[in-house]
């Protein structure tokens, strides 16, 4: 079994480009992408930990375009805005960046900040590493790329957890699971670009 300190060890020995090294997260929704990724950073100096979340189009700009109840497939995010971050934080100095509240379901603009000292960048989300025009630009992006693969049950439990702890009752989470989550874990399973480390389970 992999620790997070022999994971942590292998990025650490990644070479820096020009002051800072990028490290993709990627796996479907629920897969562990932003757990792992905060645990990296708390054992990683002077890293930092990007969500690709903060890229998703507001609400209002989903619901113009009928895709609301599809918020979090591949064509709901801001991927130019995603690259545009990614390219600024290749250079050392402070980048801020959007974050997301899950419970608020909304972007939060300038929600965190890159420091300058900062010299190790964890982004994490789905389609980081997806095989698909325009993701598979980002991949030229990244100095290391991490997959987390978990098999669809036990992601659709995660789901179900995520949806009820956020209020929702027992068919609104059923329903969000099975209708937009699991078939977007299902894309990335089957787009995936090849990664430097594969964490199963």
């Amino acid at each position: 079994m992999i620790e997070f300190a022999d994971i942590a060890q292998r990025i650490t020995d990644v070479p820096l480009r020009r002051g800072r090294r990028i490290i993709a997260v990627a796996g479907p929704p629920a897969s562990g992408k932003s757990y792992l990724a905060k645990k990296l950073s708390a054992r990683i100096p002077h890293a930092c930990v990007v969500p690709m979340d903060g890229f998703h189009h507001s609400n209002d700009h989903l619901q113009a375009r009928g895709l609301l109840s599809r918020k979090g497939a591949p064509e709901t995010f801001d991927v130019a805005g995603l690259v545009s971050l990614s390219e600024r934080m290749r250079h050392a100095g402070e980048v801020p960046f959007p974050t997301f509240d899950r419970a608020r379901d909304c972007v939060v603009p300038n929600g965190g900040c890159l420091r300058a000292s900062d010299t190790t960048v964890l982004v994490e989300g789905n389609y980081l590493l997806f095989d698909a025009p325009p993701w598979d630009g980002l991949a030229k992006l990244w100095d290391f790329g991490i997959v987390l693969d978990v098999p669809l049950a036990e992601l659709r439990n995660r789901l179900l957890k995520r949806w009820l702890d956020l209020g929702y009752d027992s068919d609104a989470a059923v329903k969000k699971a099975e209708e937009n989550d699991l078939p977007n874990a299902r894309l990335v399973n089957s787009k995936l670009l090849p990664a430097d480390m594969v964490l199963s389970g």
